[in-house]
């Protein structure tokens, strides 16, 4: 998932920016999510010392504070090297100071022409998402699930374990960050899957890599976010 970041001073634009966002977002059913939108660039920055996740940051140059724009895209590249930077600005004239910040801008949006910015705003987040989700798939491995329209793509290394759902022919994804339902069966993961994968029970199918403990008394497996799920005894030699 990408989290989405907006820095921009005056009030009204900003809610503009964020409705032209979400909406995108809805629309196009992006693995995305607004995290934060702010006028002051250093509650941003502190946000984004805490994120995990890669991120979309749409930047005013000009943000009424002793840090600019592209002093905070600097800061941002520190923390999160592989995030796209979109500067909204109505100074075109300054589209050459990302050389001089060296921050590597992924686009310039203008405010002059608020219709053109629409377009220009949706066409940087699917521009994001296939550039993210094709470097995704070089640097890991990556498992994908299709639900409610959208396709989500996960890296294997952040996926805990796969629980069979109340729901019939329904399956839990529980990863470092969320849980996501959709449609198939332990046996066809385990089938699949392989590998760092290990039938535990017949409702779990769990990466052994993301195991923190075990408890093989109460047959209770323990991981790093502190959810657990449970072990069969028939199965726990496997484990």
């Amino acid at each position: 998932m990408l989290n989405i970041f907006v820095c921009e001073d005056n009030a009204a634009q900003r809610r503009r920016i964020v409705q032209i966002i979400q909406n995108t977002v809805m629309i196009e059913e992006l693995d995305m999510q607004l995290v934060l939108d702010a006028e002051d660039p250093y509650v941003l920055l502190n946000k984004v010392k805490t994120s995990q996740n890669t991120g979309v940051y749409f930047l005013d140059i000009d943000l009424n504070s002793d840090m600019n724009g592209m002093k905070l895209a600097q800061q941002i590249r520190l923390f999160d090297p592989r995030g796209f930077i979109i500067f909204i600005t109505a100074h075109s004239e300054l589209s050459y100071m990302t050389f001089q910040y060296r921050v590597e801008a992924m686009d310039f949006v203008l405010k002059d022409n608020p219709a053109e910015a629409k377009v220009k705003i949706r066409e940087c987040l699917l521009n994001a998402m296939e550039r993210y989700s094709l470097q995704t798939n070089k640097t890991h491995k990556v498992y994908t699930i299709e639900t409610g329209g959208r396709k989500i793509s996960i890296d294997y290394d952040d996926i805990f374990f796969f629980e069979t759902s109340g729901n019939i022919h329904k399956v839990i994804l529980h990863a470092k960050d969320r849980q996501i339902e959709f449609s198939g069966t332990i046996k066809e993961l385990t089938n699949t899957l392989g590998g760092s994968f290990v039938r535990c029970h017949r409702s779990f199918l769990v990466n052994k890599n993301n195991i923190k403990e075990t408890d093989a008394k109460n047959r209770i497996i323990y991981f790093a976010n502190g959810e657990t799920c449970l072990m069969s005894t028939r199965m726990m030699k496997e484990l």
